[in-house]
């Protein structure tokens, strides 16, 4: 066995604590306690780890100090790490060492979180580079619009979803930063690629690859978020991080529509790839790595420091060396199975996929309909076209900004309601606000297209929509509603792990959760929902009228919202309690 590990960690034999199945585990912070039941008996003694207590009870948090005491005990209590004003409880607890991200100042997370929400464009900004240029794309390669959409755009946006899914399994073994960084070298790879396209074939191969590689940062930003912000603070961060990867299909319609009517269409993806080296340059410069184990014991400290650590980070040799420590690749590729088919996971999947796609297909014929000349659309030049893309980016923008106080307000009000704990299946009232909603933009953009309304009405139609969707996509990404824990017992992975990993940590409790999964899997159902869409909208629409198309999109997702929120509100906390990854 060497002595040197390639972290200053002292070496030290594995610790195991075995635990009674018949109660939830809690764990301390850094040392054992005694636990002593209603009854007054002390025979019963668990190993309390805050440190991990989040996520072993995902869905259900004590977010009120003195809730905390009743159900955690004076002495666990008193261990527990508050905000400055002492009126919440911080989960994840933050350790002592400045290398947790909990612990970084507001500016440097800030900082993350803004390169994040540029990162995050670049995927759907890179495949709406088609829609600003699907004419003259058509031109250039002498077929329609349909043969463009069908065999590039499509399944560029099918392939932003399947991509999603192997970013996470790298992220889990490898870490967020050195994933994220080659992810978007190989998209501007493949996005010069589509610059510089000779024929169709090319082209549509290398857009679809550049959706492959570029769409890890939609992935990435519910593990930054929670690796970064205690609890609290998550709702109002994914909502700005989502609000970059929602308003980003829109934003290249918008700004290289004008630049696609009057210059070469080359020029369109030659912006795109200026855009992404940008933010390139942002992550090796500003970025750093936010995975931070823990739940390890003791935490490991890379070696190195400075600049070279920083290179050795974004490159990810250090996530390499942290590679053997966690999760088995077995478990890794797996999980997303194991994942997908739980009840109060698929549901909302399901509703989502609907929600989101039919948004997504908006997005993708909206410029035939308005580009198409009569009596199918409006007859529009590229520059209106492009100027009519505006409509979704304020919409977003508002959504935005009430979403950043509707979902605190929703948090509070129920931990107020649930004695200080908050409840995951809370976050779907903001749901009942975005229905109606949905329903009067999708009916009101069909009948406006049907009927040719003025202009007017499909402004307000499609911003309506918008609205709704970022409204809704919030409360489905928060951390806590799909979420779950893994509470298996630690002897049943000592197998897995390498011999030096067992002499190197305390293997007290060998878990994850799972932000990325779940991450993963709502970009997959959104993306399939939206990928389906651009083949049958158009000409269903032709054939029997865009306000049928629209309103029955509407009413599937209606019921999709009937027949499943009330459900998992009612029963999801039966079914997290019954359902977790065992």
């Amino acid at each position: 066995m060497n002595s040197q590990t390639p972290y200053n960690v002292p070496l030290i034999r594995p610790s195991i604590v075995l635990y009674p199945r018949s109660r939830p585990l809690v764990m301390s912070l850094s040392d054992k306690l005694t636990y002593t039941d209603s009854s007054g008996s002390e025979n019963l003694k668990e190993t309390i780890d805050l440190y991990s207590y989040h996520e072993q009870n995902a869905g259900r948090l004590i977010i009120n100090p003195e809730e905390a005491r009743i159900e955690l005990g004076e002495e666990v209590a008193s261990r527990l790490k508050l905000t400055k004003d002492g009126t919440k409880v911080l989960w994840p607890q933050p350790t002592d060492s400045p290398l947790d991200p909990q612990n970084w100042s507001e500016r440097q997370k800030t900082v993350h979180l803004l390169i994040l929400i540029l990162v995050s464009i670049v995927p759907d900004f890179d495949s709406g580079l088609g829609i600003a240029a699907l004419f003259p794309l058509a031109q250039a390669f002498n077929t329609n619009v349909n043969v463009i959409n069908n065999v590039s755009s499509n399944w560029s946006i099918f392939l932003i979803g399947i991509g999603g899914i192997f970013a996470v399994m790298a992220m889990r073994k490898f870490g967020r930063l050195p994933v994220l960084f080659w992810s978007q070298i190989f998209g501007l790879a493949f996005l010069i690629g589509c610059t510089f396209s000779p024929n169709l074939s090319t082209f549509a191969a290398m857009r679809c690859l550049n959706s492959f590689f570029a769409t890890t940062p939609q992935v990435t930003g519910l593990f930054v978020v929670t690796d970064m912000y205690p609890f609290h603070q998550q709702a109002k961060k994914i909502n700005s991080w989502t609000f970059g990867f929602i308003i980003s299909p829109f934003l290249s319609p918008f700004a290289c529509g004008f630049l696609a009517a009057r210059e070469n269409w080359r020029w369109t993806y030659a912006t795109g790839c200026f855009y992404s080296l940008f933010v390139i340059i942002l992550m090796a410069l500003f970025m750093k790595e936010t995975m931070y184990d823990r739940t390890l014991k003791p935490i490991p400290v890379p070696e190195t420091t400075g600049l070279r650590n920083r290179v050795e980070t974004l490159f990810g040799i250090t996530g390499w060396k942290m590679a053997k420590y966690r999760a088995p690749w077995k478990q890794i590729v797996t999980d997303p199975i194991r994942i997908v088919w739980r009840p109060h996971v698929l549901p909302v999947l399901v509703f989502e996929a609907a929600l989101f796609g039919f948004g997504i297909g908006i997005n993708v014929t909206n410029v035939v309909f308005l580009g198409e000349p009569l009596p199918l659309g409006y007859g529009f030049d590229a520059i209106m076209i492009s100027a009519l893309y505006a409509t979704p980016i304020v919409a977003v923008l508002i959504g935005e900004l009430v979403g950043h106080f509707l979902n605190d307000w929703i948090m509070e009000r129920g931990i107020r309601k649930n004695s200080g704990v908050h409840e995951a299946e809370s976050r779907f009232w903001a749901c009942y606000l975005g229905i109606p909603l949905f329903i009067c933009g999708f009916l009101l953009i069909g009948a406006s297209f049907q009927n040719h309304l003025p202009l007017a009405a499909i402004i307000i139609g499609w911003g309506i929509a918008e609205f709704s969707i970022m409204i809704m996509t919030v409360v489905v990404y928060a951390p806590e509603l799909l979420m779950l824990s893994f509470p298996t017992s630690p002897d049943s992975h000592l197998d897995r792990l390498p011999n030096d990993a067992l002499d190197m940590f305390d293997l007290t409790y060998y878990h994850q959760t799972t932000q990325g999964e779940v991450s993963a899997l709502v970009t997959l159902a959104r993306i399939l929902g939206g990928f389906a869409v651009a083949y049958f909208q158009v000409p269903w629409a032709a054939k029997y009228g865009a306000i049928q198309t629209y309103g029955v999109e509407a009413a599937i997702v209606s019921a999709l919202f009937l027949f499943f929120i009330p459900l998992i509100q009612l029963k999801g906390r039966r079914f997290r309690k019954y359902y977790s990854l065992q």
